[in-house]
């Protein structure tokens, strides 16, 4: 039950996080259909900030000394990397919807087909080969907590809360955790996401009240963007062992799904879903030493398939009752009323 519980928020934590990023940009008015590019690309970035630090050697010392703190602080440094690169990113989305006033399912469309050929071309030149990775060690051995990190012994019982939330973690998971309840409440708790939320709804009035539309769109959009880039780095570094291939697994489809259904239920489900399909053949559902999934005859692509199956269930029995703001996807006009 541990392992299930720990697969599970690595794989909901980056749809929560990516999630929550379609809703800055719905929320001003933009659709950001671009959240699977962005990812790809601030998973690039990330990956690429750890693989050059590493070899300028400038974290090398901490590690050498197993210094964690200096670790997780490398950590945080790549996360903010990510997020700065991929809200950069987005600023395409944002000038081709509000300074063109283009259609922004095509734009959000070309940043997800760039993205990709973009990195891989990238990588080819810096890495001569598909996958860019770390340039020494890998994911766990640099930025893994375990509980012999925390000062206890590597034979010490810390019980199921311990074994579960502080022991082989990632600080990334609890940190977009942290982001996510934070940004939800400044979203809908504060003046400014009062006022964001104004601008998808009526612009006209928000516009009428002395808020400028098109200043709060370019916020919203440039969130998104921070937080899909950095959700496509914690990806990449806790499911993928700080590896940057050009893909995401679909993660940002699934996430503009998540945003539909409702973020933190969803995000759970859909991740337990895909923990299910990336190690269905090692999960003991009784802790009786019987790996029933694997054991049971399905065919290995069922289990892949699942968490994109159910997304398609879902949304068939929950996308009536979601409500998108009146002026979604409409470019503003200031002489409009």
């Amino acid at each position: 039950m541990t392992f299930l519980i720990q697969q599970t928020l690595i794989y909901a934590v980056p749809l929560m996080i990516v999630a929550l990023a379609g809703v800055f940009a719905e929320r001003s008015g933009i659709i950001n259909l671009a959240l699977e590019g962005i990812m790809i690309f601030g998973a690039f970035t990330g990956v690429l900030f750890v693989n050059l630090t590493q070899k300028a050697g400038i974290f090398a010392a901490a590690k050498a000394a197993d210094n964690w703190v200096a670790l997780q602080g490398f950590e945080l440094l790549a996360m903010l990397v990510a997020a700065v690169l991929g809200a950069v990113f987005s600023l395409l989305l944002s000038f081709a919807s509000v300074n063109l006033r283009a259609d922004q399912t095509i734009g959000g469309t070309a940043l997800n087909l760039m993205a990709p050929a973009l990195v891989l071309f990238l990588i080819r030149i810096l890495a001569n080969q598909n996958t860019l990775q770390m340039a020494e060690g890998d994911a766990a051995s640099w930025f893994m907590i375990k509980k012999t990190t925390l000062g206890f012994d590597r034979t010490a019982d810390l019980g199921f809360f311990g074994n579960t939330f502080l022991h082989k973690v990632y600080l990334a998971t609890y940190v977009c955790i942290l982001l996510f309840v934070v940004l939800s409440i400044i979203l809908y708790k504060t003046r400014f996401g009062l006022r964001l939320r104004s601008c998808g709804e009526n612009p006209q009035a928000a516009d009428s009240l002395g808020i400028n539309v098109y200043k709060m769109r370019y916020a919203g959009t440039t969130i998104s963007g921070a937080l899909a880039g950095m959700g496509g780095f914690v990806y990449a570094l806790t499911t993928a062992n700080c590896a940057a291939t050009g893909d995401v697994a679909g993660f940002g489809f699934l996430a503009l799904a998540v945003m539909i259904f409702g973020i933190a239920g969803a995000a759970l489900l859909f991740g337990l879903f895909k923990c299910v399909a990336a190690s269905y053949a090692s999960i003991d559902i009784n802790g009786d030493g019987v790996y029933l999934l694997a054991q049971i005859g399905v065919s290995p692509h069922f289990y892949r398939m699942l968490p994109y199956l159910i997304t398609l269930i879902v949304l068939a029995f929950t996308s009536k009752k979601s409500r998108a703001p009146k002026a979604e996807g409409i470019p503003y006009d200031k002489g409009q009323r």
